[in-house]
This record gives C-alpha cells, sequence and structure tokens, in this order.
C-alpha cells in the first residue's frame, strides 16, 4: 500500500486508499478518486449510503463539511498517524438491513 497525505484528514504519513467520489455502484466507476487513510475511507462508509455519497458528498470539501463526519474528522486529528481506531456503521445504516 502506498504511504501519503489522506486528502480529507490531511494526516501523514498514512497508508492510503482510493476512493471513488461518486461510487461505482452508482455510475463513478470512471469518475474522480481521492486518496484515503484506512480511517477516513471507512467512515464515510459506516455514515453514508453510496446513494448519499453520489447525491450529496461527491467531492472532497462536501465530505469535510458534512455534520457527521466533520465530527469524526475534529477527533481523527488528534490521534497519530498509524492509529487504526476500530469503526462502527452508523445506526442509521444498520436499521436499514
Amino acid at each position: 500500500m502506498e504511504k501519503g497525505t489522506c486528502e480529507l484528514c490531511r494526516r501523514e504519513p498514512v497508508e492510503l486508499t482510493v476512493h471513488h467520489l461518486i461510487p461505482k455502484e452508482e455510475g463513478g466507476r470512471f469518475s474522480e478518486t481521492a486518496n484515503l487513510c484506512i480511517p477516513c475511507h471507512k467512515q464515510i462508509h459506516f455514515l453514508y449510503t453510496n446513494a448519499e455519497l453520489a447525491l450529496l458528498y461527491a467531492t472532497i470539501e462536501s465530505l469535510r463539511n458534512a455534520p457527521d463526519f466533520k465530527k469524526f474528522l475534529k477527533w481523527l486529528r488528534k490521534q497519530p498517524a498509524s492509529a487504526l481506531p476500530r469503526m462502527k456503521k452508523s445506526n442509521r445504516l444498520k436499521r436499514r438491513r
């Protein structure tokens, strides 16, 4: 895995994953991507459905300003770059199944 700076939390050096800003399931296979750390990437998918990501949060800026995600970013920025915190799926998404 490549190491670098997460485009969301801006921590570095962190292992980076590729996040499709418009999920592949929503037609974003060839759309823009962002390099995110594992905690940011997981948290996005634990908080939002693919449809919400495509409609509301298809840019780094919109993700960074999303109310639920903003709280997480504030907390994560205080964690060491090597930290891989445990994540929990939001109750709102758990109920959908």
